[in-house]
């Protein structure tokens, strides 16, 4: 591991990174945290804030250019805007199940799941973890899909059915 590939890259990826990051680690906090009291409050803005920053700073990494200087991941960062716009209304609207599934879905599909693919070879985390050899981040990218599906998977054959029974 070396954050050489890190320290060299452009302020706005080192700024896209480092949101991205602190979205990762509060997002169970703000997620699953057992009360929804004053701290998940906290927490959430938190998390709803590194979740702006990461999806506004993408509009600004031109790395990929298939369209002008934009790509179909630019993509992503209008839709992780919405679904921040559409969880934010629904707490407000009280609408707690609407609130939960909006942010939980953008969890593990807009930061774990999209985050993985910056593990591709040639991308800068790539190159901070794997500059040895840059082809073992397809493995964490396999590992990692087969999780967040494996996840989701289990999660749908729950639905309708009483856990513990």
């Amino acid at each position: 591991m070396t954050l050489a590939a890190f320290t060299q890259a452009l302020l706005v990826i080192q700024l896209h990174t480092i949101a991205a990051l602190v979205a990762v680690i509060t997002g169970p906090v703000a997620l699953y945290r057992a009360r929804r009291d004053r701290w998940h409050k906290r927490v959430g803005y938190v998390w709803v804030g590194m979740m702006v920053i990461t999806a506004a700073s993408g509009f600004f990494i031109w790395t990929i250019g298939l369209i002008g200087p934009f790509s179909p991941i630019h993509l992503l960062s209008v839709l992780t805007l919405w679904t921040l716009w559409v969880g934010t209304r629904a707490a407000i609207r009280k609408d707690i199940a609407a609130h939960q599934a909006a942010f939980r879905s953008l969890y593990w599909y807009g930061v774990i799941l999209a985050g993985l693919f910056t593990f591709l070879p040639g991308r800068t985390l790539n190159e901070v973890f794997f500059a040895a050899d840059p082809s073992l981040g397809w493995g964490v990218i396999a590992v990692g899909v087969t999780a967040v599906l494996g996840r989701a998977l289990r999660g749908r054959g729950m639905r309708g059915k009483v856990r513990g029974r």
